[in-house]
């Protein structure tokens, strides 16, 4: 176990940092993904009163033009980390999401309708602060939160900053440039790692803007180490703002290795707040599914090989 922890805080570290030792921001912020379906439109230093600004990278399916003439209106994926989504040939460990790939094989089978995704690059060295719920804070001891905002959070925490970027600013946007559908049911919220967390709290803090959240290998453990402080202030929330399941849908997941060897004890109990909250994974009409996928890690490879599960059980529809 101790190689364990020593290769969680080893990689929390460098995901905290937002990988900024391995490629400067500069560089990446020169190069357009190339996605393999589908076009990127960049809208570059995306400015905001709340958060600094950054890129903001908008997917466009294949077809889009035509179906933007026909009259189409599209389902939106809005996601974290926005810099790891498309082309690995731009990130800093050379491996992508590849959210086009997934997306476009969706639609072309007609299991998911129109749909674009809007990627919001991180913060660099905010990404933690920016990504961390707010909101939890106010239920861990003086101490450990002290700890937490002062070298975690660089100081300022900032996660609720974000999300009134999102969805004062950004979202209000991309619906203006878009033909999107603008309601909380086409609407999802899709993130991994400290991007689960802010997922998860973003549709507890504006259900009324997101219908449908998605975390895969959630970080629950906050930090650089495994510890009790973050989880249970993150369930003490959970318990008390977890967004109506009459009207919600929420994804989780994590694999067995790597810093997701982690997760398990953590990710038992934010499953059964769910249940208890009246969230369901049984029946014909789900609103709840989480999902433990063995031998894999904690990585965007890993991701990019389950994304077709919660994307289709977010947003999927029976093939005609």
């Amino acid at each position: 176990m101790i190689d364990i922890f020593r290769f969680a805080k080893s990689l929390c570290i460098s995901m905290m940092l937002g990988f900024g030792s391995f490629l400067s921001p500069h560089v990446w912020a020169q190069i357009l993904p190339q996605p393999e379906f589908g076009r990127i439109e960049r809208l570059a230093h995306f400015p905001s009163q709340h958060v600094d600004a950054r890129h903001v990278d908008v997917w466009l399916p294949e077809n889009f033009d035509a179906l933007k003439a026909s009259g189409q209106r599209f389902n939106v994926i809005y996601m974290h980390d926005g810099q790891m989504l498309f082309d690995a040939r731009t990130t800093w460990n050379k491996q992508a999401w590849h959210v086009d790939r997934t997306l476009t094989r969706l639609m072309r089978n007609a299991q998911l309708a129109p749909t674009l995704v809007v990627g919001v690059w991180n913060n660099d060295k905010f990404r933690h602060s920016e990504y961390f719920p707010q909101k939890y804070l106010q239920h861990m001891l003086p101490e450990p939160r002290t700890q937490l905002i002062q070298k975690g959070l660089q100081g300022k925490p900032q996660s609720d900053a974000y999300l009134r970027f999102l969805v004062q600013e950004l979202k209000p946007a991309i619906d203006a440039r878009y033909p999107t559908h603008t309601d909380a049911a086409h609407t999802a919220i899709m993130g991994s790692s400290m991007g689960g967390l802010i997922s998860v709290y973003a549709m507890n803090e504006y259900p009324q803007v997101f219908g449908r959240a998605a975390g895969l290998s959630t970080h629950w453990i906050g930090g650089f180490e495994p510890n009790a402080h973050i989880p249970l202030a993150a369930y003490i929330y959970l318990r008390d703002h977890l967004a109506d399941p009459r009207t919600h849908k929420l994804y989780q997941d994590h694999g067995t290795t790597e810093l997701d060897a982690l997760y398990a004890p953590y990710q038992v109990f934010i499953d059964q707040l769910a249940r208890d909250r009246g969230y369901t994974d049984q029946g014909a009409t789900p609103n709840f599914m989480t999902r433990v996928f063995t031998g894999t890690g904690h990585n965007e490879r890993a991701w990019a090989d389950r994304m077709e599960t919660p994307v289709l059980f977010l947003l999927g529809q029976a093939p005609r």
